[in-house]
């Protein structure tokens, strides 16, 4: 077992494990649900390199730092394994980490590479620190497509968490509120009959007076963070042939709630104001947000960092505390070809991260 004593873990000797830990995840396909490769591979390196007693439920990974007690309140750091498949228009290898400069191409360097082997680091530098608070490490699953085996299944294995720090990317300011996401399925109902007679009842129709009151609705509570709520239709279906009137209109709402409501009131007033039937695929991805007083936020605003709402989703939406979303990297990068993470960002991290949970009291 190899494990590095502790007077070794300055910030450049981190960034330099964590760059090349990086290298070696870029190199193992790991689209969500098929993490098992990844999981292995850090699993051993956590256990054989780092001295963690590391624990495993499918393909995530977590650890508790030596020491803990139920006494104390629990900060879960953590970040994802899995990555969406790359585009064809990638110009770089995808799997392949490719150094340029300060720039390492792969898939899953920026969303959420670079976020993992900090924030794995930082763990890896503290583990064994006298801190006033029970710090846990963990890895999740299948976060790109918010799947059941992920964060959702590990959480019911965890002790009681108390805060998260999320690592995703950020540009390392705090995203203090996160948009949730809802998908409702409407069925507007009408009769069938021959085009060319007056006859039927054309359900076209009474789905085209639902998504107007589903374009121009305006839900009363704005955030200051995240703005208003966002229904918006997405697909559309209906019809069989030219000369048959459509008895049932199919149409699909991605809905981007803001923390000010929850999914299931939102869904409770598209119903009351519409005559189509509605279905929610799941209540699940609710809104998250954390209290701008909360030691961890008022830490990171004391080391420059500028707190804001995110519209992107994350494994926030499936946490029932208090959480803040923080991590190197540009979210403007993340699901794109040819995508990067620049070993700055990755340095910069590990040193705030450092900075941020020394001398936190929580």
């Amino acid at each position: 077992m190899r494990i590095h004593l502790k007077k070794t873990m300055n910030t450049e000797y981190l960034t330099q494990e964590a760059i090349k830990l990086l290298c070696r995840l870029v190199e193992i396909p790991r689209m969500s649900r098929e993490e098992k490769d990844a999981a292995d591979m850090l699993e051993a390196y956590m256990k054989n390199d780092c001295g963690m007693n590391v624990k495993r439920e499918g393909n995530n990974l977590w650890c508790m730092a030596p020491g803990y007690e139920e006494s104390r309140p629990t900060l879960m750091l953590n970040a994802h394994i899995d990555t969406v498949k790359p585009t064809p228009a990638w110009k770089h290898e995808p799997h392949r980490a490719s150094m340029e400069g300060d720039i390492i191409y792969g898939l899953g360097t920026n969303d959420d590479g670079a976020s993992l082997v900090s924030l794995l680091q930082v763990f890896r530098s503290m583990q064994n620190e006298q801190l006033p608070y029970n710090l846990l490490l963990a890895l999740s699953a299948e976060e790109e497509v918010s799947g059941k085996n992920g964060m959702e299944y590990l959480l019911t294995k965890l002790p009681k968490i108390d805060v998260a720090l999320v690592g995703e990317p950020t540009g390392m300011h705090p995203a203090v509120a996160e948009k949730g996401l809802m998908v409702l399925d409407l069925t507007a109902h009408g009769v069938s009959g021959h085009a060319a007679r007056n006859e039927g009842d054309n359900a076209i129709y009474h789905a085209v007076e639902d998504i107007s009151w589903l374009k121009d609705y305006r839900f009363p509570k704005e955030s200051q963070l995240l703005g208003p709520v966002k229904m918006t239709v997405t697909i559309v279906n209906a019809g069989t042939q030219h000369n048959v009137i459509p008895s049932e209109c199919h149409f699909t709402v991605d809905v981007r709630s803001n923390e000010l409501y929850s999914n299931e009131d939102i869904f409770n007033t598209v119903r009351e104001n519409v005559k189509s039937e509605v279905k929610a695929r799941s209540f699940r991805l609710s809104s998250s947000r954390i209290d701008m007083h909360h030691p961890l936020v008022k830490k990171a605003v004391s080391l420059g960092r500028k707190p804001f709402g995110s519209p992107t989703l994350s494994d926030q939406a499936l946490m029932r505390f208090p959480s803040m979303k923080m991590g190197p990297g540009e979210s403007s990068r993340s699901h794109t070809a040819d995508e990067f993470i620049k070993i700055g960002e990755i340095r910069e991290a590990i040193a705030i991260y450092q900075s941020m949970l020394r001398d936190l009291v929580l």
